[in-house]
């Protein structure tokens, strides 16, 4: 016997993408190259030598996958703008071109009942600011600041929520720090900087978007973080300083800024011997917390953290995305089965993130912006994608929501990630996200077991569970 457990009266339901990894189309209609681009033709930076030049082809695609998402019956739909599609330089004018491709998306979403939901930076930057310093450099948050309100003032009639950044940490201390993603730098002090810089170039973000957006218009302003759901090995005293640690250079280094207007005390002196923070200049921190409408957070596996073993961690050689903690955390693998990716399925990570950010955010909405899992995905003989896996993975992880739902947490959307298969970032073609499998030779879109099981789910309101 089986029994509903039913999402609240107009709860948002919805896939999500981003532009580099889906879009192709890397040199048309005037768009210019980003960092990404410039990484992925980079050899030894993504594996098999794979880039985004064609990806999922859903620039020439559009109307097919606003098809799919239809046949699903999302409500929602995340998708990202590419900065070098639309202000090909990082300065001056738009391209109408670019617009165009947003403006074509955006009404054919509209026209299938579907809400468009833009995110303005997905790690896209224009190779020339990158050139010029990138994020680490103050300049590059004006720079934003402008594109979001050319952004805004040319799609402000069509999209419904507006989405500054997408996991400002990845930026910063993957692409900065440890240099695994674009643009492969290596240096604690540049990831540092360029997450303050993030910080404000949201809240200058935010401002204008304000400022462009048409008067009648009832867009919100939002934010998207991969906020860390962490544990401590143990209760020593020294196993909860570790989480400590990563918690502020992950979470409330963007958590403290953006919505209490400060930077974490605690940060400040663990990262003492990288920098002295004299890049943070008066009025920064009360920018970066302009008010927004709502929070969304990504969430795919837990963290779980100890103190480094006697001596010190073990030091690989590798540059570190943690900077000012590496030296004094351990990384304890999480028990239980894994994804193609190797991270853990741990549904309880993402109930305990939202409690969370309920007792410390009251009054903050919440959208889960991304959640999913990367399986081995293959079409078989007859056709299918039989994808088991991915379906206990996301039943368990929508159970989280609606638990969370019940204990108090304002949580008003979930957006699956993702709807395609795509270009998987430094992993290239080898690591399969998507609820529809995508054959890159051929382009052919077709759905997984898994986006059959989620259009159910969207239509019924709800999952059925064992009672």
């Amino acid at each position: 016997m089986t029994m509903p457990l039913r999402f609240p009266p107009g709860f948002r339901w919805g896939t999500a993408t981003a532009a580099y990894q889906i879009e192709g189309a890397a040199r048309e209609d005037g768009r210019t190259p980003s960092i990404w681009d410039t990484f992925s033709r980079t050899p030894g930076r993504v594996r098999n030598g794979d880039t985004g030049d064609i990806a999922a082809d859903h620039y020439h695609r559009t109307a097919e996958d606003i098809a799919l998402l239809r046949r699903l019956g999302v409500t929602d739909y995340r998708f990202s703008i590419a900065w070098p599609r639309v202000q090909p330089t990082g300065r001056g004018p738009a391209v109408q071109k670019g617009l165009d491709f947003y403006r074509r998306l955006a009404d054919g979403l509209r026209e299938a009942g579907i809400r468009p939901v833009a995110t303005l930076y997905h790690w896209d930057l224009p190779q020339e600011l990158e050139d010029a310093g990138g994020w680490p450099q103050r300049e590059t948050a004006y720079r934003f600041a402008e594109y979001a309100g050319l952004a805004a003032e040319a799609l402000g009639d069509r999209v419904a929520t507006w989405t500054t950044l997408n996991e400002p940490w990845c930026a910063a201390f993957l692409g900065y720090g440890s240099g695994v993603h674009a643009p492969g730098r290596t240096s604690d002090v540049a990831a540092l900087r360029a997450a303050h810089h993030l910080n404000l170039a949201h809240g200058l973000a935010v401002g204008a978007l304000r400022d462009a957006l048409p008067s009648a218009t009832a867009a919100e302003v939002s934010l998207t973080l991969n906020l860390q759901a962490l544990r401590a090995s143990s209760d020593d005293p020294r196993d909860r300083d570790a989480a400590r640690r990563i918690d502020a250079v992950a979470n409330r280094i963007f958590l403290d800024p953006v919505f209490h207007g400060r930077l974490p005390k605690d940060l400040v002196e663990d990262t003492a011997a990288v920098t002295d923070w004299s890049f943070v200049r008066d009025g920064d921190l009360a920018t970066a917390a302009a008010p927004i409408d709502s929070l969304g957070i990504n969430y795919y596996s837990p963290t779980e953290v100890a103190a480094a073993d006697p001596g010190g961690a073990d030091d690989s050689g590798e540059p570190s995305p943690w900077a000012g903690a590496e030296r004094h955390v351990r990384f304890v693998p999480v028990a239980g089965p894994r994804t193609a990716m190797d991270w853990p399925v741990d549904a309880d990570g993402l109930y305990e993130l939202l409690v969370r950010l309920r007792d410390d955010l009251p009054g903050v909405p919440l959208l889960v912006t991304e959640n999913g899992a990367a399986y081995d995905d293959y079409a078989d003989p007859s056709g299918q994608v039989k994808d088991p896996e991915r379906v206990a993975y996301l039943h368990a992880h929508l159970g989280a929501v609606h638990r969370a739902l019940a204990d108090g947490a304002d949580v008003r959307g979930y957006f699956l990630w993702s709807l395609l298969d795509n270009f998987e970032w430094a992993y290239g073609y080898s690591k399969r996200f998507g609820i529809v499998h995508v054959d890159f030779a051929t382009q052919r879109r077709t759905l997984k077991d898994s986006a059959r099981w989620y259009a159910d789910v969207i239509a019924r309101g709800g999952l059925l569970t064992p009672s």
